[in-house]
């Protein structure tokens, strides 16, 4: 039975991660919009994300600054310069990282999620199921990290200028190129990001479409179909998506970060990544690229659980 949630689990989210994967990476180029690099991080002021054009006497006026842009026309503008294919970049680093991270954090949490319902009631109260998503999205985490790093490089690199871009030409050359040329710790780069970053999806998501799920059930709104499996999976997409944009910012950010041999990287960690970036983009720079994830999310979560709980009938003879 503990196998069987790993493999119910681990189809479901490859089958939506695949599904979703042009909305993730929109959101990763919108999340990079207005990060300055290495070389030009000291020049270069930054409009804050909430803040008006400055004037025209201000210090800074001769610094182009290049408009932000929404979802849509991120991607019409990636479609134009880099080919529909673009948008599909990475997508081999997706299919690993949901093999390896959402494989473990789904089959985990069902494990868990077994041993602590109550027997008699048949349900888990809402502290345990947050417990359990915790635990389980945590060593997820952990476990795919190496493709998360590639996935992020891979969907930032088309955003570069030609000369500056990696280039990989799979998510096994990503990983082969980072350990050779960064050392074998850069698969980890920001993993105390991912951890806590999935610790919060994995307790927001699963939690709470278990919750919602129960509530519809238990108040006869509707009975366990597809319309109660869309519902739940939308608001607990939604709750997983306000909890965890400012962390997938900052962890966006400080995996694709480019260190050059002898010079200081740009972040110094997690903290120092969010107080640069607040610093230079204002607050709600944390929230930049809400819509997309919010966008992937939801489709995302529907695909996820409408998926799982299709590939638990077909199998629950075995």
């Amino acid at each position: 039975m503990g196998v069987k949630g790993f493999v119910e689990g681990g189809i479901a989210s490859i089958i939506a991660g695949c599904s979703t994967h042009p909305l993730d990476l929109i959101k990763v180029r919108m999340q990079l919009q207005g990060e300055a690099s290495a070389s030009t991080a000291q020049t270069q002021t930054l409009r804050p994300a909430l803040a008006f054009h400055p004037p025209n006497n201000t210090t800074n006026a001769h610094v182009p600054v290049a408009p932000r842009v929404g979802p849509v026309a991120v991607g019409v503008r990636i479609v134009q310069q880099e080919g529909v294919a673009a948008l599909f970049s990475g997508i081999s680093a997706t299919v690993l990282r949901q093999t390896l991270y959402s494989t473990t954090r789904m089959g985990l949490y069902d494990m868990l999620k077994k041993k602590w319902t109550d027997p008699n009631t048949k349900n888990m109260p809402l502290g345990k199921k947050i417990v359990a998503g915790l635990i389980a999205g945590g060593i997820g985490a952990a476990v795919g990290n190496p493709a998360d790093v590639a996935m992020v490089r891979m969907q930032a690199d088309g955003r570069l200028p030609a000369a500056q871009r990696r280039n990989y030409k799979s998510v096994v050359d990503a990983i082969t190129q980072m350990s050779k040329n960064e050392g074998v710790t850069s698969l980890w780069r920001g993993s105390s990001l991912t951890v806590n970053r999935a610790m919060l999806v994995t307790a927001s998501q699963l939690a709470s479409y278990d919750e919602f799920k129960e509530m519809i059930l238990g108040k006869g709104l509707m009975k366990d179909g597809l319309g109660t499996h869309v519902t739940a999976s939308f608001a607990a997409g939604f709750v997983a998506a306000v909890v965890t944009n400012p962390v997938d910012v900052i962890k966006t950010r400080v995996m694709n970060m480019k260190v050059e041999p002898g010079a200081a990287p740009p972040y110094n960690g997690a903290l120092d990544c969010a107080m640069k970036t607040i610093k230079a983009e204002g607050p709600m720079a944390l929230y930049k690229g809400f819509i997309p994830t919010i966008s992937r999310q939801g489709p995302f979560t529907i695909v996820l659980f409408v998926t799982l709980e299709q590939v638990r009938k077909l199998l629950k003879d075995f």
